[in-house]
């Protein structure tokens, strides 16, 4: 799926015990360090300056997704949406609904970019943005994200940026969108977790950064009313734990996802843009003779996530955030599969 086979880091393991020692686990709020040290690593590793009051802990990005959708904008308003994206932009946009068009992602120099010609086309009061981008790998350069504030106008931006720790390319550098400039700030929400990071997703804990109060209250209203659930205390705890004692584990994982990935390069056989973040690699498998590329590599005994979930049928997309003597067995497999349907 879309987490990884690691064990989380022994500074959070430490933390969920202690949590569990304690042997209360009644109903609590976030504690004010966990927002401060959100600040503080925001601040450090990216330069952007926030207010602890503009954080809004949620029980996942994925329900502030669906929040944004519903709450954000009213019934009619248009909503433009990266094609393809992890399904559940999209899924937020049916169920709300609301109307949305599709701005499809074109491949630059081994790059899988927005295509800038259908933003400037398209009116819209939201724009979600997916940075890094899943599942193509794409971390958008300053210069991108400034030319996709401009085009969007004054819409509401609603970024996914939950692999930003996840950045492979040494060359590549995580650009909060919110951080580009006060005027981008104000009409951006910002969605972000330590669950992908460092690897305890079942846990639970992400968080809206919003500067302001408005699009701060709406997506605060469904927690605040008990529609949605706050984060549990043991996502309080590992999440405090990973950004203040997880960062040489979350090195030593990025240098073996390295390798990984240049595993997957030389293994694979088909068309796969360089993933310069996260650990799923977006491949290409237009050149096979298979009406389903997902159900053939489940036949050879892999199972990659079907393109068609994004919105690109002809695409599968793999995970190599595992041991890599897992994932050599699993390239070898698809191999196999690659060599049936030629």
């Amino acid at each position: 799926m879309a987490d990884s086979d690691f064990r989380a880091p022994r500074a959070v393991l430490e933390a969920l015990e202690a949590r569990v020692r304690h042997g209360i686990f009644g109903y609590t709020g976030a504690p004010d360090e966990l927002r401060e040290a959100i600040v503080e690593r925001l601040r450090a590793r990216y330069g952007w300056r926030i207010e602890p009051s503009w954080i809004v802990f949620l029980p996942g990005v994925v329900p502030g997704l669906h929040l944004a959708a519903r709450r954000l904008i009213a019934p009619g308003e248009r909503a433009l949406l990266p094609a393809p994206v992890y399904q559940h932009f999209k899924r937020a946009l049916e169920l709300a609904p609301r109307p949305h068009t599709e701005v499809p992602l074109v491949l630059e120099a081994g790059r899988w970019v927005l295509d800038a010609d259908v933003i400037k086309r398209t009116s819209c009061r939201m724009a979600y943005l997916c940075n890094p981008q899943n599942p193509g790998g794409t971390v958008f350069t300053r210069e991108e994200l400034t030319r996709f504030a401009e085009l969007t106008r004054d819409a509401i931006i609603v970024s996914d940026e939950i692999h930003c720790d996840l950045v492979l390319d040494p060359k590549a550098r995580h650009v909060p969108i919110a951080s580009l400039a006060p005027e981008v700030s104000r009409r951006t929400v910002t969605l972000m977790s330590a669950n992908k990071a460092f690897n305890f997703p079942a846990a639970g804990c992400a968080w809206a950064i919003a500067e302001e109060p408005r699009l701060r209250d709406e997506m605060a209203a469904d927690v605040r009313a008990h529609v949605l659930p706050s984060p549990s205390v043991f996502g309080y705890a590992a999440t405090l734990a990973a950004l203040r004692e997880g960062d040489a584990w979350l090195a030593a994982q990025i240098e073996y996802l390295r390798g990984n990935h240049e595993l997957v390069l030389r293994e694979i056989n088909l068309p796969v843009a360089r993933v310069q973040a996260t650990y799923l690699a977006w491949i290409d498998c237009s050149g096979l003779k298979a009406a389903d590329p997902h159900e053939l590599f489940l036949r050879h005994g892999v199972a990659l996530s079907p393109g068609a979930q994004f919105g690109a049928p002809r695409f599968v997309r793999l995970n190599f955030g595992t041991q890599r003597a897992r994932l050599a067995q699993a390239l070898a497999r698809c191999a196999q599969a690659v060599n049936s349907a030629r």
